[in-house]
């Protein structure tokens, strides 16, 4: 009866397929989205608005670049540090790519341990994450002082273009400072993992359901982004 009444509708309505197909389409969306939690989601959301900053940042840095008259300062001399008498170009900034991007490996090893319920190797996983990005941001604030020191600033530099120093300062500036405080916020959910908050559904910040380590995986959603950022900074920015 029921197939009966399903043909019946639609030889009365023949062109009820289409619209049912388009309402299948977005259901479907739906029921895929319906299982994700706020947390997820708004994260999911900052990233993106956060990806818009960091594109505006980057094609006004090129803008700049290739618009301005005045010779562009060459990187490979500008970031090279002299260790035991010889010049090493870039040195410093392979060393911190290095370590952010063995920091990603970090996190992703530690957001798989949360899967699987593991207490210790979780935290312990958190905790290497959190101090190689701490170490990647005492480098950067070494990089800072020594082109200080040597003379650059936002709005000249002793190399050339002055819009190198205002370029440079803003966009590694503020990539790390959301690597600061993706470090902070890694201590405060490492923290939580220790102590079992997530297994005895202790109330406080970043909590969630017993068992459930889903701010772990938040975690790693916005680490794993600051180390795509930084890919996209070292190409465009030290090796261009």
């Amino acid at each position: 009866m029921a197939e009966q009444a399903a043909t019946d509708t639609s030889h009365a309505y023949p062109e009820a397929s289409g619209l049912r197909s388009i309402a299948a389409d977005f259901s479907s969306d739906r029921q895929a989205f319906r299982n994700v939690s706020w947390g997820k989601a708004m994260m999911w959301i900052f990233l993106l608005s956060d990806t818009f900053v960091f594109s505006c940042f980057l094609i006004s840095y090129m803008t700049a670049r290739m618009s301005t008259t005045v010779p562009w300062p060459n990187a490979s001399e500008v970031f090279a540090l002299t260790i035991g008498g010889v010049t090493l170009p870039l040195i410093l900034i392979a060393i911190m790519t290095f370590v952010l991007i063995s920091s990603s490996g970090t996190m992703a090893m530690a957001v798989n341990y949360a899967y699987r319920r593991d207490r210790r190797k979780t935290a312990i996983l958190m905790l290497v994450t959190a101090l190689l990005g701490a170490a990647f941001v005492g480098m950067q604030a070494f990089e800072w002082s020594k082109l200080i020191h040597e003379g650059v600033r936002p709005w000249s530099n002793p190399w050339g273009a002055a819009q190198f120093g205002s370029s440079f300062f803003m966009i590694t500036g503020f990539h790390g400072t959301h690597v600061s405080f993706g470090v902070l916020f890694l201590l405060i959910v490492t923290r939580k993992v220790w102590r079992g908050d997530y297994d005895q559904e202790r109330r406080g910040f970043f909590t969630s359901r017993r068992g459930n380590y889903e701010s772990v995986e938040i975690m790693g959603l916005y680490w794993h982004f600051v180390d795509l950022v930084w890919v996209f900074i070292f190409a465009f920015f030290y090796l261009w």
